[in-house]
């Protein structure tokens, strides 16, 4: 901790910036290469010009949320939660609902518009909200009555929504980033310890009720295969170390999916090799550390923890997806934070950062006791 802390929050926040801004651009790369040798010319006009049209976006709102900072929105948070809360219940109300491959994990806004994905928003907002909570109950965050109960009931609440999509990794994603806010947020370890419970009784009510999650553990321990995964680690293992060429990869034309999305690693691990990987590995090491340094030096309490829990968030979000390629977790359909396809993800992860980021700058002094909702 000595070692990461910083005396001024500039350096940090300016370092943590440039590696999101890295990541973009590796990113938009990555996905051009896969468009291109997956659409036909007719098609990848409008796909460049849609990831490009995304990431800048992206970039705004990395760099409106800098400017805006988590103090100035701080009294919008519980509109924004309920708003979170009920964007979770439309991926099941019918003409709102967009259901793909038998998951309700989308909607859509404006009819025929373009869907969002709740669960990635409600990660974001309550990471906020459960911020703001125990920086408000200050002393009163330890109390189970007062302070642990009711927060940890309504994040179980959002979790419950995100399994039943269902997205059980999703869920315990959710719960990891809120669980782990609330302690560092002052909380005792035996009250948040009802997080890690609830959601070990998460995995075991999923593996019993949805056969492709029991499916996926066993693909996990060996009991069974999955041609997914299989070929995944082949595409890794093909690019050596240099990899075979940027687009030149053939993995993607041969039957391996979603290289674009939940096996982005694998993509990079084809055509830029054991390089390519160790590049991305770097990134997001160095993403960690900015993000720590960043927080140590942030005096306010509210600033810092959301922004421990913004970026944790986002950290936690790129272990995931590169457990599950590299065969150390369970499969499961995750994002690489600005390097997959996928606009809601995308979108969520720069505004978390852009929020972190902001919540280095100065603010004028807060009521002093406003109402912890």
């Amino acid at each position: 901790g000595q070692r990461a802390r910083a005396a001024h929050p500039a350096g940090p926040r300016n370092a943590l910036l440039c590696t999101v801004l890295v990541l973009l651009a590796f990113g938009m790369m990555i996905q051009l290469s896969h468009a291109a040798t997956t659409l036909p010319a007719s098609q990848f006009g409008a796909e460049m010009r849609e990831q490009i049209l995304f990431r800048l976006l992206g970039a705004g709102l990395l760099i409106g949320g800098m400017a805006l900072g988590v103090r100035r929105i701080a009294p919008v948070i519980p509109a924004a939660t309920v708003l979170s809360l009920l964007g979770l219940v439309l991926v099941f109300v019918p003409g709102f609902e967009q259901p793909i491959n038998g998951a309700h994990r989308w909607i859509r806004v404006f009819g025929r518009g373009p869907s969002i994905q709740p669960s990635e928003i409600a990660r974001v907002v309550f990471v906020l909200w459960v911020a703001r909570r125990c920086a408000l109950l200050e002393h009163e965050v330890t109390s189970l009555r007062r302070g642990c109960a009711p927060t940890i009931a309504l994040g179980l609440l959002a979790g419950m929504l995100i399994l039943r999509e269902p997205d059980l990794g999703g869920c315990l994603l959710f719960l990891l980033c809120f669980g782990t806010t609330l302690f560092v947020g002052g909380a005792r370890l035996q009250h948040v310890a009802l997080v890690g419970v609830a959601a070990a009784c998460t995995i075991l009510i999923a593996a019993s009720l949805f056969s492709h999650v029991a499916e996926r553990f066993a693909v996990w321990t060996g009991d069974s295969t999955n041609a997914q995964v299989t070929r995944a680690a082949e595409a890794m293992a093909s690019g050596d170390v240099l990899g075979v060429g940027y687009a030149q990869g053939g993995f993607r034309n041969a039957g391996l999916q979603y290289m674009q999305t939940d096996y982005a690693l694998a993509l990079v691990g084809e055509e830029l090799g054991l390089v390519g990987i160790l590049v991305v590995v770097g990134l997001f090491s160095a993403f960690a550390w900015y993000a720590l340094r960043l927080v140590l030096a942030i005096r306010d309490r509210f600033a810092a923890l959301a922004a421990f829990g913004l970026t944790i968030s986002v950290a936690f979000q790129a272990m995931v997806h590169l457990q599950v390629v590299t065969g150390l977790a369970p499969p499961k359909g995750m994002a690489l934070p600005f390097l997959s396809d996928g606009g809601s993800s995308l979108l969520a992860s720069c505004l978390a950062v852009g929020l972190a980021l902001g919540a280095a700058r100065p603010h004028p002094a807060a009521p002093a006791h406003p109402d912890p909702l």
